[in-house]
């Protein structure tokens, strides 16, 4: 095999993907007036439209699933209407674009809920981490646990927004059950000490997600369902005392629901791969169908794990950010542009769609 193995198309469920290069999900913190896409993200995912696929930044559920500034919801009529720009621009390149939807639980800060109550987790446990809020990064709120009953709008709150997204023209959805966030928080026991239905062994804290990623897959069918998990990540402050049997467990349920992927970030997420002992491999065996790799991949690692049969799509992060024609300069071997730090979160057109492709800057 070459370097052109990566170039090459592969097929996704029901979908024709140009390659096997994934642009993963980036928050920037740039939505408008009531949390709808900005006016330049058709723009912006449409330079990256020839990623073999685009998962979206992180996009809430609900009102109450927000854990930072300027992140968009699709939940409204008018946020429905910003994604369908964006759809549509992402379709009119040939590309391929799935939403990731998150509720955030105990990530976040008063000032972004509704009426300033306390953010919802599994249990009352306050993570030791900050958020983006008041154009700064401060301190998350004190959470509350969730009550029995009010879980299952939780799981409606996932199936609704996973509807809105087919309406809103995206080819699926992905399910964020990673980086410290609401559904990871309750796989991990760290911030899980639940004695109900929902806490205490491995199958108890997986229920949550398992439950939310088969009303999604109800409603829009598993052939546009994925899932996002990032066993020993410690994103968020979280952490577990038994990765490998939860998330074997997670893998061999998942695998039975015939979702169409399993997004796996593999370490902590941005940072080390060899941050803690864990066989990411065995997830690769038990999952039956697309494994996605995500985690300090370049070119030379991720065709050296696919010769190896050890992923099937290869997920990449901020290169894309400042280069919206990475999967042109990869394949060609040109170099890689540099990311400004101080655009990444918020602001406008700057650091966000002004980046040239190396066409354009070679030109300058």
């Amino acid at each position: 095999m070459t370097d052109k193995t990566l170039f090459e198309p592969y097929t996704l469920g029901s979908l024709q993907l140009s390659n096997r290069i994934v642009m993963a999900p980036l928050t920037r913190n740039r939505a408008g007036a009531g949390l709808v896409p900005s006016e330049h993200a058709a723009t912006y995912y449409g330079q990256r439209a020839s990623a073999g696929l685009i998962i979206t930044e992180a996009t809430q559920i609900s009102a109450d699933a927000q854990g930072y500034q300027g992140t968009p919801g699709l939940y409204t009529p008018q946020q429905i209407d910003g994604w369908r720009k964006v759809t549509d621009a992402v379709h009119a390149r040939g590309g391929r674009i799935f939403v990731q939807l998150w509720h955030v639980g105990r990530i976040s800060h008063v000032d972004l809920r509704p009426g300033g109550t306390a953010p919802v987790a599994p249990s009352a446990i306050r993570a030791a981490t900050k958020t983006f809020v008041n154009n700064g990064f401060h301190d998350v709120s004190e959470p509350r646990a969730l009550t029995l009953d009010e879980i299952p709008g939780i799981v409606e709150d996932f199936r609704q927004a996973a509807a809105h997204a087919i309406t809103a023209g995206f080819d699926g959805v992905e399910v964020h059950g990673a980086n410290g966030y609401l559904l990871e928080q309750f796989i991990k026991d760290g911030a899980n000490t639940r004695t109900d239905a929902y806490g205490g062994s491995i199958e108890n804290r997986a229920r949550l997600l398992l439950e939310v990623t088969a009303a999604v897959a109800k409603e829009i069918g598993a052939e546009r369902t994925g899932v996002r998990l990032s066993p020993v990540s410690t994103a968020g402050a979280i952490s577990s005392s038994d990765p490998q049997s939860q998330y074997d467990y997670i893998a061999d349920q998942l695998s039975a629901m015939g979702i169409v992927y399993l997004h796996v970030v593999e370490g902590a997420t941005g940072g080390p791969r060899d941050v803690a002992p864990f066989d990411f491999d065995a997830l690769r065996t038990r999952f039956k169908n697309t494994y996605l790799a995500n985690n300090g991949y370049d070119l030379e690692l991720a065709n050296a794990r696919l010769i190896k049969g050890k992923a099937d799509l290869f997920v990449f992060g901020r290169p894309f950010i400042s280069n919206p024609d990475l999967v042109e300069r990869l394949e060609s071997g040109a170099p890689l542009a540099a990311l400004d730090p101080t655009t990444l979160y918020g602001g406008g057109a700057k650091g966000y769609i002004d980046y040239p492709t190396f066409a354009e800057s070679s030109v300058r």
